[in-house]
């Protein structure tokens, strides 16, 4: 595998010194090709596993330089989630009584609705009119938010903790560690919190340092989430949790990522939609990972990923909520994983998305700080603290 691993590199090397990357510096689009390309090898890399040989190898570095962007977009999706549909699993083997991965929600379900007290993944928007129906909750072993990180590293082989950055200057704050070992091309962790869509722009709160943005212009809003929770719990829209920790204040620039720094508070509209989700995900902490320090290189990069609705099993994990009652719902076209041969497909059917981002490792992760490159570029608003990325590969 590690004669794989080198092959892989120097694909990466020769993509990032050609004309294509080149202009990708200079336009937003391009780079988000660029990173495209990227991800491709990455998670296509990933996806080969111990089963891979050279063979294999040569034919997704072949792919990465003739394929289209489509096609390219789309065997990201499904290698990502490939690994996501893993992780629902082991999630599942460790939460649910029965160990049995599908009809959760069948589940010794329990009816409970919200309490403003103690749920709420939501944003300050004023009052909000009663929740009018309940929703169950299915039953699921009472392990406390640690153990449940514990056993995914035993499953998984690695898992994620938030605590003070090792990045040397004083607004560093929290940061994201990973413990275990997590090969290139990983799904190493989630973005959580709220989702808009561009027609539900928000206008948010300057000092939320928890905004990110894909270049569909989709914007997630971490800072309800927070570090978590120790249940699966129902939520919805009807409060603001405080924030409980910091992290690099202004902006995020990656894949296009960019913090709305001018807009204040101010929205009328509260949404309807309610999910169950689980708050002890051990994944769900992107919004702690930090820019890395002069010197220093980042080791994840952003990913977008369209969570398909229909895979009921697998809601619970992903750490997201739509803003509004679901009619900004976005439809992809999402196919089978097809590696030998690879080709795209436009027969497949439509299906409701929730449009997410997670962080994928660009190099092998072994028990260290996540580190990802902001690629801030206003220069109104760019902090002291912050050392552009020498992207020497």
């Amino acid at each position: 595998m590690a004669f794989l691993f080198h092959k892989f590199q120097e694909a990466v090397k020769i993509l990032a010194k050609s004309p294509t990357f080149a202009r990708a510096r200079e336009a937003r689009h391009l780079q988000f090709e660029a990173d495209i390309n990227l991800l491709f090898l990455y998670t296509s890399y990933n996806r080969l596993g111990r089963n891979a040989d050279e063979a294999d190898a040569e034919e997704i570095i072949d792919m990465a330089n003739k394929a289209s962007l489509a096609d390219q977009r789309k065997q990201v999706h499904e290698n990502v989630h490939s690994q996501v549909t893993s992780f629902c699993g082991y999630m599942n083997d460790i939460l649910l009584p029965d160990h049995k991965f599908k009809d959760n929600q069948a589940t010794s379900p329990t009816t409970t609705s919200s309490s403003p007290e103690n749920s709420g993944l939501g944003v300050a928007v004023g009052q909000n009119s009663p929740l009018q129906v309940d929703t169950a909750v299915p039953e699921t072993k009472a392990l406390q938010r640690a153990e449940v990180s514990q056993r995914l590293k035993d499953l998984m082989g690695y898992t994620l903790e938030v605590k003070p950055s090792q990045i040397p200057h004083e607004d560093a704050g929290k940061g994201l560690f990973l413990h275990g070992e997590a090969n290139i091309g990983s799904v190493v962790t989630f973005y959580p919190g709220v989702v808009y869509s561009p027609a539900s722009y928000p206008r948010i709160d300057a000092q939320n340092s928890h905004l990110i943005t894909r270049y569909d212009g989709t914007v997630i809003n971490a800072q309800p989430w927070g570090v978590g929770g120790e249940s699966r719990e129902i939520w919805d829209w009807t409060r603001l949790a405080e924030p409980k920790h910091t992290m690099q204040p202004d902006a995020k620039g990656s894949d296009g990522v960019e913090r709305m720094l001018s807009k204040p508070l101010d929205e009328t509209h509260v949404g309807g939609n309610r999910e169950v989700l689980e708050r002890r995900n051990p994944l769900a902490f992107a919004h702690f990972a930090n820019h890395p320090a002069k010197g220093m290189v980042p080791n994840v990069m952003v990913c977008p990923y369209d969570f398909p609705l229909l895979e009921k099993d697998m809601r619970a994990y992903i750490p997201n909520v739509s803003f509004g009652n679901g009619e900004e719902t976005d439809t992809r076209r999402l196919g089978s994983f097809r590696f030998k041969p690879w080709k795209s497909s436009n027969n497949e059917p439509d299906v409701p998305v929730l449009r997410t981002l997670v962080f994928v490792a660009t190099r092998a992760i072994c028990d260290e700080e996540v580190l990802l490159n902001y690629r801030l570029s206003n220069s109104e608003h760019i902090p002291s603290w912050y050392t552009p990325v020498e992207e020497e590969d």
